[in-house]
């Protein structure tokens, strides 16, 4: 309240918003069109945004945000000064908010009713946002503000059949704009067509045959789709409908067909549900309405007994006659399972009857089995049966083994007792002249020979009141035959109703006994006391006297709770027991012939001496004992007030009359969860208890202390101490130990000290006093414990050998690991002899091997001859090598190819293969993005841009741009190839021009090369000219739908087959070298010892399921397993859209429980004189079957690096090498190469050390005549890969591709390239191979086979890259005439594929001279070809920012171009040179 100076009355405040469970830290306002908005920070880190119209009644929080993790907002917010942002600051952060996110609603009416001001619904863009981001939103009906504003739309008809198509739909529409720009309707995704508007209504037609959707019977009879409107203008679907498709044939039945929701009728002659009722063949045959329908009425129960011959009658209407041709009616009755079938008989429309027939069911465990009936006609047409009607089989001797059971049953099912037989059966199965047959109805249905078989109980006590129980046969069909003839020993005893079960049990209450009674049998009479209607019991009922001896505890608290014995003699006889303590009773627990129990109720009277009255039945047993209620226990003081999550640490308790108590507990309850444990008194005013756990989370353990919401102890019923008000017990987070190490194992010399790491070993008391009592175990033995905040000291026993460690604490345990004592021993004389042997052994070795060394660098020289027969031995020695590693990578490349047809090929998008070939290395290009100019220039530049576009498709002007272009000598390779690239994207559009251009400039290249006086062969062999760079994008564009379809497919497969190939053997992760690789340079030159893991990976997706294999070499760096789990895992998910192995860390999951990152590089890596080499799995000691996971990066890891700088620079120097993804031509030239580190001149390493640091000279580098070993693995990699490239050789040279022909552009560039030639005079067929070489494969095919990732989704490694480039750099010789000559100096690659290029040359002959043979292609037909690939990509590339692009170089060049144009007649009498000028004009910047 204020109170202003001078004034009396007070000024009020009105709260307009109250909050009491998130406390409210900040407040800020502002108003928005009338509306008053406030938004509050809290203390939990939240923005809660509150709409103020006038007073309480009218707030509204409309949206709340968490803005921050942890802790408060604080108390200064600030607004953007366009008020569109909200400043707001934490402990760490300074956070900016947007004041409004509109955007978040979905829906018209979720917008608009989510109560935030700013928001409206955006009509045609179908979208919420402010009304000023809404395009053209003051024109009516295209923004809507309030909720009746939102679009509605009605259609009329709503649903038709699957089987009407191109049905005129008119669609209503409410709260519409106008529509000029048109409107098109949509069925989801069945099909799209262009609507007619007819003022508020809109004219759609439904789909087509082929596009109506499938409707099958699980799924209903109709289908439910969207029907949508699109506004062209915005390509939006601002309005949508649900449109039913329905599927009258899905019903089988008449009922279900025309009460289904839709114009369904009934064919009743066909048996048929049909939308069109002209399609039944009889008029009379037509059914709409369910009384129309065949059917069976509803019948009384229809009881038939088992193996009796019997029709059975069923009332019915509307029945049809059979037509000529149809069979007729029968019954099914389904029993058990099995299907039995009955001919029946249609006496008329209304009645239908089964046949004659006996049925039986199995089992005598069912006295009546009630079965499915289905009255078919026709074989299989049904008849339906609303009312569910079944018949019902019965036995009358199942489960009726007496005669009273047997008249008890259904007087319906007619069954009787057969005295003769013994049984119960129907009259006519009962013999008449030998037996008597009773039933119920008779006068003489009376059962003879009552037995009884059990009484309870068989004692009571003689003032009487026990019920008894007697069970037994034949004990009388109505409580009236045995009302008034029970005795129990000699005492009248009265039946009771409500206990009697006909024939089977009687519950009677006893009278009081005389003094002389005290035992005898139960006899009763059943309606009349004839001797057959007499039983007798064989047990015995006796009288027993009752008596108590004493009671104990003798007092208890006054709250009750307290469990009593009661001990005496006879106790347990009787059926009930009272027990009263004065006026409260004792609740009956249990009791037996010596002891009953009871448990105290609160005493009302306070405290006092009671006396403690029993009665059974009638009787009350005179005995006086005494019982004291006296005050309740008290809590005084508890200590220590501490303790840990997991409980179980000692509490001391004082207080008063703690001995009363017979089992107390302590409880405490966190979060709706209660835990509870034992005390022990020790005398009235102490006890001891061990603490409650408390129910934290433990995926959620808290670093914090954390009070229990409730704590007290469980006394008996003693409510006041179930909660301590004046406690303030605190707990503490558990102990956490660290394991020894990876291995699990210490080695330690006699004596030392064991210490075992972790924290939170002392709890942070205040006072600091406090103390866990940790015992650790060596083995059996307990060790001194010495204990800090973050480790425990423990004097080791006096014991040698392993043993285990175990730590106990609270409730916990836990065994960081195995200790191994080893006992001190000097070397002995054996291994000071074995190490002299192993020494002089490793001399002799080495002088033999310099010994072989020099002998093969002599034979070095040899001619080739001898080379290319050791190259045959060697081949022929490896071939079964080779066999098995095929047949092994045969039945990887199986798994993986199984996965590849059609979508499994992760290819790229048409837009993204063309931007990788076309601008290399660029990712985000102007191309794709809007033009960037600012506003006050952009009407001027597009119009600019757009004459500019209209000289570029003028071929005169084209063709002279480029000529004088060409002309600089400024005018760089990278420019020619640039302006190539975006002149096709400016032309994808109109491929037909494009193509025009290009074949003039290559016949002007051609005429170029001849005058020159250069060798014929050199054409397009080197990009030097931007029609060669044309030349390749325009094979670019046409030949993607054959990469995809045909040749896709062998590439994948060979790049997964090296990939696989290289990562069975080790691969340097530095380097880049591998075991197995097609390339020298790139192989391993030492011997690597490496195992293969199978390691059981967590699936990330889902936790559950089962773990996955994944094969793995304990050489691999972490990041190398990373890699290789996420190919497992992800194996049919694109590169892109797979988590990178950096965010992942890598967690081993130990038996025990434990979890451990691995990293590359970590406090445990080994470092030797500037080497450090990466950690690997057989560093950290992982054994094969391993779990393994991969989760997110965490930030700390206990075995994270210590020293930063060392990990910064190093770590991230390898990764990027690894991980280089730059210009494809750059990828050959950047082999990882680690330099030391310049801080602290540590150099990296992995399996080999780098040969520049002159660690290692073993091998000649530069030699180009390699080792056999060296060369068996090059060979033994080729073998297994020959599959791969000879599928992708052969698919690519031949001209049939599994039914899908040769692409159009291939033979109409070899058709041209052949013209020119023969303008030319040149006959010679080298030549003409060499052009055509040089035009496709060298420049399209060398591309895609070096860089599969142009096409594909995947990562490429340097390893991969380098094979890959050994396969291109073959398949260009394959391509090439000139002659193959060998020498010593060959290069490996060569003459590892020395055997196979002959053939692969007489492939590339043929394909040349088949697409020769080929009939020509018509200009007409090529350019039909072109038009559709250019409408098929039409809006891939943005062509402003294309054209925007290209200007550039007219800006550059300006004056050149004009002159050019001036001089040239042709573009003289377009005024081309003016044009441009104009271009120019707009363009400027200053103008």
């Amino acid at each position: 309240m204020n109170a202003p100076l001078g004034v009396s009355s007070m000024v009020r405040g009105l709260p307009i918003y109250t909050e009491d469970g998130d406390r409210m830290t900040s407040v800020i306002a502002y108003v928005y069109k009338n509306h008053s908005l406030a938004f509050v920070g809290t203390k939990s880190g939240k923005l809660k945004k509150i709409r103020v119209d006038g007073t309480t009644k009218n707030t509204l929080e409309y949206e709340i945000v968490q803005v921050v993790d942890t802790g408060p907002i604080l108390r200064d917010m600030a607004f953007s000064m366009d008020h569109e942002h909200l400043y707001i600051m934490s402990e760490k952060q300074l956070t900016r908010v947007p004041v409004e996110s509109c955007s978040q609603y979905e829906t018209c009416s979720e917008c608009l009713g989510s109560g935030d001001p700013h928001c409206g619904w955006c009509v045609l863009h179908n979208t919420c946002t402010r009304k000023e981001r809404c395009e053209r939103s003051s024109e009516p009906r295209r923004f809507a503000s309030e909720m009746k504003q939102c679009v509605r739309l009605t259609v009329h008809p709503n649903n038709i059949s699957v089987s009407q198509y191109n049905v005129l739909l008119v669609l209503e529409t409410y709260n519409v704009p106008e529509l000029s720009a048109g409107v098109n309707c949509t069925f989801e995704d069945l099909s799209e067509m262009d609507g007619l508007v007819v003022g508020s209504q809109i004219q759609c037609i439904s789909p087509a045959a082929k596009e109506v959707p499938q409707i099958i019977t699980e799924n209903g009879d109709h289908h439910i789709v969207q029907l949508q409107l699109k506004s062209k203008e915005t390509g939006m679907t601002f309005a949508s409908t649900s449109f039913v498709f329905y599927n009258c044939s899905v019903h089988n039945s008449c009922l279900s067909c025309v009460e289904s929701p839709y114009r369904c009728h009934w064919c009743k002659y066909r048996h048929v549900c049909t939308h069109d009722p002209s399609t039944c063949s009889f008029q009379e045959g037509r059914v709409k309405l369910p009384e129309d329908c065949p059917q069976l009425l509803q019948a009384e129960k229809i009881l038939v007994p088992v193996e009796v011959i019997k029709p059975i009658t069923l009332k019915a209407k509307n029945l049809p006659q059979p037509q000529s041709g149809q069979r007729g009616y029968e019954c099914i009755l389904n029993i058990q399972g099995n299907e039995q079938r009955v001919p029946a008989l249609r006496f008329n429309s209304s009645s239908v009857q089964c046949q004659n027939t006996s049925y039986s069911y199995e089992g005598m465990e069912i006295n009546s089995l009630p079965v499915e009936l289905t009255v078919v006609w026709n074989g299989n047409f049904n008849i339906d049966n609303p009312a569910q009607n079944k018949v019902h089989l019965y036995k009358c001797g199942a489960m009726r083994d007496s005669c009273g059971l047997c008249l008890k049953a259904d007087p319906d099912f007619e069954c009787g007792w057969c005295e003769g037989q013994n049984q119960c059966t129907l009259k006519q199965h009962c013999p008449a002249q030998d037996s008597q047959w009773l039933e119920l109805s008779s006068t003489k249905g009376k059962c003879t020979n009552p037995k009884i078989t059990d009484i309870n109980p068989v004692t009571g006590p003689r003032e009487g009141g026990t019920k008894v129980t007697i069970r037994g046969e034949n004990l009388g069909l109505e409580f009236r035959d045995i009302a008034s003839h029970v005795k129990v020993a000699g005492v009248e005893c009265k039946p009771l109703v409500e206990g009697y079960i006909p024939a089977e049990q009687i519950v009677c209450e006893m009278g009081e006994a005389k003094p002389s009674q005290h035992a005898g049998f139960v006899e009763i009479c059943v309606a009349e006391c004839k001797p057959e209607f007499m039983a007798r019991s064989s047990q015995l009922y006796y009288f027993m006297t009752l008596t108590l001896s004493d009671l104990k505890p003798k007092r208890g608290p006054v709250s009750g709770g307290t469990q009593v014995t009661i001990t005496g003699n006879n106790l347990n006889a009787g059926s009930n027991v009272i027990v009263t303590f004065g006026r409260q009773p004792c609740l009956f627990y249990r009791r037996s012939t010596k002891h009953i129990v009871c448990n105290t109720t609160a005493s009302d009277e306070g405290f006092e001496k009671v006396k403690v009255s029993v009665r059974v039945d009638k009787a009350k047993i005179h005995q006086e004992l005494q019982y004291e209620y006296v005050e309740d226990p008290t809590i005084l003081r508890i200590e220590p007030e501490w303790s840990i999550f997991s409980g179980n640490t000692p509490i001391a308790v004082w207080g008063t009359h703690l001995d009363l108590i017979q089992n107390p507990q302590i409880r405490a309850k966190h979060g709706g969860k209660e835990h509870v444990n034992n005390c022990e008194v020790q005398n009235s005013t102490e006890m001891t208890c061990q603490a409650p756990a408390l129910a934290v989370d433990p995926s959620h353990q808290s670093e914090l202390a954390e009070r229990p919401e409730e704590f007290g102890f469980i006394l008996d019923n003693v409510q006041s101490l179930l909660i301590l008000n004046k406690t303030n017990f605190t707990y503490y987070p558990n102990p956490i130990f660290e394991v020894f190490n990876p291995s699990g194992i210490l080695e330690l010399k006699p004596g030392s000290p064991i210490i075992l790491k972790g924290k939170n070993l002392i709890p942070p008391v205040a006072g600091g006093n406090a103390k866990l009592n940790y015992t650790v175990l060596v083995g059996e033995k307990p060790c001194v414990v010495t204990v800090s905040d973050v480790q425990l000291l423990c004097e080791s026993p006096n014991l040698i050998g392993r043993h285990k460690v175990m730590a106990r604490v609270g409730g916990m345990e836990f065994s960081p690991g195995m200790v191994y004592i080893s006992p001190d021993s000097p070397l002995s004389l054996p291994a000071i002899v074995s190490i002299a042997v192993a020494g002089g052994l490793l001399i002799i070795f080495i002088v033999a091997v310099l010994i072989a060394y020099k002998r093969k660098s002599r034979e070095s020289d040899l001619t080739l001859k001898r080379l290319q027969m050791q190259m045959d031995n060697l081949e022929s020695r490896v071939a079964l090598e080779c066999k098995e590693a095929f047949a092994e990578l045969q039945t990887d490349i199986h798994e993986l190819t199984s996965d590849l047809d059609g979508a499994g090929i992760p290819f790229l998008d048409y837009r993204t293969y063309t931007m990788r070939v076309l601008f290399p290395g660029i990712e985000d290009h102007p191309v794709l993005r809007d033009l960037e100019v600012p506003g006050y220039r952009q009407e001027r530049v597009e119009k600019g841009l757009k004459l500019f576009a209209q000289l570029i498709n003028n071929k005169v002007f084209l063709l002279s741009f480029i000529r004088t272009l060409e002309s600089q000598r400024s005018f760089s390779m990278r420019d020619r190839g640039n302006v190539a690239s975006l002149i096709m994207t400016v032309l994808q559009s109109k491929l037909e021009y494009a193509t025009d251009v290009l074949k003039q400039l290559l016949a002007d290249l051609i005429d170029k090369n001849l005058e020159s006086k250069n060798h014929p062969k050199l054409l397009l062999r080197r990009t030097e000219s931007v029609a060669e760079k044309m030349l390749t994008n325009w094979f670019t564009f046409l030949l993607y739908k054959f990469l995809k379809e045909c040749a896709g497919e062998p590439l994948f497969s060979l790049f997964c087959a090296i990939k696989q190939q290289m990562e069975k053997g080790p691969i340097d992760s530095i380097t880049g070298e591998a075991r197995y690789s097609l390339s020298e340079d790139k192989l391993i030159r030492q011997q690597i010892d490496y195992k293969t893991l199978v390691l059981s990976c967590v699936n990330p997706d889902n936790v559950n399921s089962s773990e996955i294999p994944v094969k793995i070499l304990n050489c691999d760096t972490i990041t190398q397993v990373k890699e290789k789990i996420l190919d497992a895992i992800f194996k049919n998910v694109p590169c892109s859209h797979r988590p990178k192995a950096a965010d992942m860390d890598l967690e081993w999951r130990q038996a025990s429980g434990a979890r451990m990152i691995l990293q590359d590089e970590d406090i445990t890596t080994k470092i030797e004189n500037d080497w450090k080499r990466l950690n690997t799995l057989a560093h950290y000691q992982v054994p094969d079957g391993s779990v393994v996971a991969l989760v997110s990066k965490q930030v700390t890891a206990y075995n994270a690096v210590n020293n930063s700088t060392v990990s910064r620079t190093s770590a991230s120097k390898y990764e990027n090498m690894i991980r280089y993804t730059g210009s494809p031509d750059s990828l050959r030239s950047r082999t990882p190469m680690i330099t030391p580190d310049l801080e602290s001149g540590v150099k990296m390493w992995h399996l080999v050390k780098n040969h520049e640091h002159g660690d290692q000279k073993e091998g000649d580098r530069g030699s180009k005549m390699v080792s056999e070993i060296y060369l068996t693995r090059l060979l033994a990699t080729k073998g297994t890969l020959q599959k791969f490239v000879d599928d992708l050789f052969e698919t690519i040279f031949s001209t049939a591709h599994r039914g899908s022909a040769l692409p159009l552009a291939i033979k109409y560039m070899f058709d041209f390239l052949d013209e020119q030639a023969d303008k030319h005079n040149i006959h010679d067929p080298h030549v003409r191979h060499t052009w055509k070489s040089n035009c496709l494969p060298l420049r399209f095919w060398v591309n895609m086979i070096k860089n599969p990732q142009f096409v594909f989704d995947i990562h490429k490694n340097s390893i991969t890259d380098a094979c890959l480039s050994v396969v291109a750099q073959t398949f260009m010789d394959s391509c090439s005439t000139s002659e193959h000559r060998l020498g010593k100096d060959s290069p490996s690659n060569k003459l590892l594929y020395a055997k196979d290029i002959p053939s692969y040359k007489n492939w590339v002959e043929r394909y040349y001279s088949d697409i020769a043979k080929m009939p020509a292609i018509s200009d007409q037909d090529m350019n039909a070809y072109l038009a559709e690939q250019s409408r098929m990509h039409m809006n891939e590339f943005n062509t402003m920012s294309a054209l925007s692009e290209i200007y550039s170089y007219v800006g550059k060049y300006s004056e050149e171009i004009l002159g050019a144009l001036d001089q040239d007649d042709q573009a003289g009498k377009q005024k081309l040179a003016y044009k441009l000028e104009q271009v120019i004009t707009l363009m400027s910047i200053d103008s």
